[in-house]
C-alpha cells in the first residue's frame, strides 16, 4: 500500500521516469539486496534519462528535418560522390555547432545533398542542441508573409535562436532584392552566434552572380563561406546508384 501511495506522488509530481523505475525494481526481487543509496540512485538516473529522451524527441519534433530517419550513422560510404569521410566523422562529433561555424554542401539533383544536412542537423539535436529545417523558397515565403502580418521581426529572432538552422535547395531561382535582403538579415543575426547548413546545386563561385548584387554578394557570403566547412559532392544520383547496390 504505501509503494502504491509512493507511485501515485510520483506520477502526480510529474516524475514518470522514477515511478516507472520503481515498478521495476518491485519486479525484480533481487534488488532488495541493494543498499537505500543504490536503489535511490537507480531510480534518480531513471528519471534523468526519462526527461532527457523527453528533450531530445521536443528537439527532433520542433526541427521538422525533412528526411527523419536521416542520421550520420547512415551515410553511405560506398557511393563515390566525393564524400571525404574523415570531415564528415570530424562533423559527427558536432563541434562545429559548438564552435559556431557553418557547413555548405554543393553538389547535384540526387546526390545526397538534403540526407547529409538532416543527418548533421538530427546528430546536432541528439547533442542537446535545437535545430530548423526549412526549403529555401519556403522560408523566403514565410518572411514575406511575415512581413504583411506584421511579425517579420518575430520570425527573425526566433530564426536569430535556432542553434542550427539548415536552409535547403538555396539558389534554386536568381535572388529578388527582397530576398536577398532577407537573406542577409538572417546571417547577420546568426554571424558568430550560430549555425548554418545550406545546401545547393550551385558550386559557391556562382553564388555572386546568382545573388545579384555585388554588395549584398560580398557582405553574405562574408558571413557564411569563411568559416564554413564545405562538402562538395559529385557523381550520379544516390537514389540510382543505392538501387544498383542493393
Amino acid at each position: 500500500m504505501i509503494v502504491e501511495q509512493t507511485l501515485e506522488k510520483l506520477r502526480a509530481m510529474k516524475l514518470h521516469g522514477m515511478s516507472k523505475a520503481l515498478e521495476h525494481q518491485q519486479e525484480q526481487p533481487e534488488v532488495a539486496s541493494l543498499s537505500f543509496e543504490d536503489r535511490f540512485g537507480l531510480l534518480v538516473d531513471q528519471e534523468w534519462t526519462f526527461r532527457e529522451n523527453r528533450k531530445l524527441d521536443y528537439r527532433l519534433r520542433s526541427a521538422k528535418l525533412k528526411i527523419k530517419e536521416a542520421a550520420v550513422e547512415q551515410i553511405d560510404y560506398r557511393i563515390p560522390r566525393n564524400l571525404n569521410r574523415s570531415l564528415l566523422l570530424s562533423l559527427a562529433n558536432s563541434d562545429w555547432v559548438a564552435k559556431r561555424h557553418n557547413i555548405i554542401i554543393t553538389g547535384p539533383t540526387g546526390s545526397g545533398k538534403s540526407f547529409l544536412a538532416c543527418a548533421l542537423a538530427h546528430k546536432a539535436c541528439r547533442d542537446g542542441y535545437t535545430a530548423l529545417y526549412k526549403r529555401a523558397p519556403m522560408l523566403f515565403y514565410e518572411l514575406s508573409l511575415a512581413r504583411a502580418e506584421g511579425s517579420y521581426g518575430k520570425l527573425l529572432q526566433k530564426l536569430a535562436l535556432l542553434r542550427v538552422l539548415v536552409i535547403d535547395d538555396w539558389g534554386l531561382a536568381a535572388l529578388e532584392d527582397r530576398e536577398r535582403r532577407d537573406f542577409l538579415e538572417i546571417l547577420e543575426d546568426r554571424h558568430n552566434a550560430a549555425s548554418t547548413i545550406i545546401t545547393s546545386q550551385l558550386p559557391i563561385k556562382q553564388w555572386h552572380e546568382l545573388i545579384g548584387d555585388p554588395t549584398l554578394a560580398d557582405a553574405i557570403c562574408d558571413r557564411i563561406v569563411h568559416n564554413a566547412h564545405k562538402i562538395a559532392l559529385k557523381g550520379e544520383s544516390v537514389r540510382k546508384m543505392t538501387a544498383s547496390l542493393d
